[in-house]
């Protein structure tokens, strides 16, 4: 049985991955969790799982969960994300937090050999380097969550990664994708978290609506398949069928199809190399579909795309930059007090802004983070 560690339980992923824990509880059992302050509903959570190790936010909350608990150790902050991902209990640990908060937890979790499933998509995007580097060191395997580095890594199995000609990753387009530019400026919170497609959270949600998911999914693919930006190509597939493709040498395309549902790459990466049956998930049927369609992706309607482009060539910083300035301006968005468009502008300007660093470590990482961050917020006021 595999003792999982997740990190972020009440989110999306979080949930979903404890829908195939419950599936499955002769294969996988919950060891450590980790949530923020949303005491209500992790609480049902705790009761169910019993969970040896919680990590809360901050001592505030757990103040008040321990009033609830009975014997379970409460940790708090970054120091108890790092406790739930390298305790010896653990095997595998499910990084599913939102944000650069679950990075120093990934890189300990690595050190101490733990099986890492990823979801957590701004941790590669802000140190790729230092976690590939942790990862090839170690010999530790990430084993993506995201449907679209899933279809990818099922895509390449058995095959040499020298014969790999290109990475297309596929985007549904998000909440906005019949929209012009000029049809963008009023649109609302609640336009933008109405996924055509995929049930997911709030930020991811904003983030598929102005491509910036898309286009962190590309730095997360560089790092992860270690192929350059050159050789990955993004393009617009409505139906979300088609989660990614890799076109190899002899202009073969292999692709890995599915139903639009997360617990497929969830359940994929706790049981790999095996794979167990998934029954309360629907069987694609490409009869009832009927038809597949595939745009090419217009960079300029889609400027989130092109920033993530070129920070992830430009190297360095950049990428710690481009996606702490969208993370502060999609909770600015969220908030109500930017406008949808504004986010790229406040991406764009913390980009002009910075200088960047060719080779930065861990803590300069975090220093730039928290800078990049302030910006954003001081030049709202």
């Amino acid at each position: 049985m595999k003792q999982v560690s997740l990190l972020g339980a009440t989110g999306s992923i979080g949930i979903q991955t404890l829908e195939v824990i419950r599936l499955h509880p002769e294969q996988f059992s919950l060891y450590a969790m980790a949530f923020g302050r949303n005491i209500e509903k992790a609480l049902p959570l705790i009761r169910e799982f019993k969970p040896t190790i919680i990590v809360v936010q901050d001592e505030a909350t757990k103040v008040k969960l321990n009033k609830e608990i009975d014997h379970q150790q409460v940790f708090c902050g970054g120091e108890g994300l790092i406790e739930a991902s390298i305790a010896d209990s653990v095997d595998v640990v499910v990084n599913a937090v939102m944000g650069s908060v679950g990075l120093p937890a990934t890189l300990k979790a690595i050190q101490a050999k733990k099986i890492i499933a990823i979801a957590n998509k701004e941790t590669l995007v802000t140190a790729g380097h230092l976690v590939m580097e942790e990862a090839r060191k170690h010999q530790v395997e990430l084993l993506p969550v995201d449907s679209e580095h899933s279809a990818i890594y099922q895509s390449l199995n058995g095959e040499k990664k020298s014969d790999i000609q290109k990475l297309i990753i596929t985007a549904s387009g998000g909440s906005f994708r019949d929209k012009s530019r000029e049809e963008l400026a009023g649109v609302s919170v609640q336009d933008a978290l109405n996924h055509p497609n995929w049930s997911m959270g709030a930020k991811i949600t904003v983030d598929s609506a102005s491509m910036m998911n898309k286009g962190l999914e590309v730095i997360e693919a560089h790092w992860l398949f270690d192929v350059p930006y050159e050789q990955i190509h993004v393009i617009l597939h409505r139906e979300s069928v088609i989660h990614s493709m890799v076109e190899y040498v002899d202009r073969n395309i292999i692709a890995q199809l599915g139903t639009p549902d997360m617990k497929v790459p969830i359940q994929y990466a706790l049981t790999y190399p095996e794979r167990l049956d998934l029954p309360i998930t629907e069987h694609l049927n490409l009869e009832d579909i009927a038809t597949l369609n595939f745009e090419r992706m217009d960079m300029e309607r889609f400027p989130c795309l092109r920033m993530a482009f070129e920070a992830g060539k430009a190297g360095g910083s950049m990428p710690t930059v481009l996606n702490a300035a969208n993370e502060e301006a999609v909770q600015l968005f969220l908030e109500g007090k930017i406008s949808f468009l504004d986010i790229e502008k406040y991406i764009e300007q913390a980009l002009e802004n910075h200088d960047r660093i060719h080779n930065p470590d861990l803590s300069t990482i975090i220093s730039i983070d928290e800078e990049t961050r302030k910006s954003v917020r001081f030049h709202l006021n």
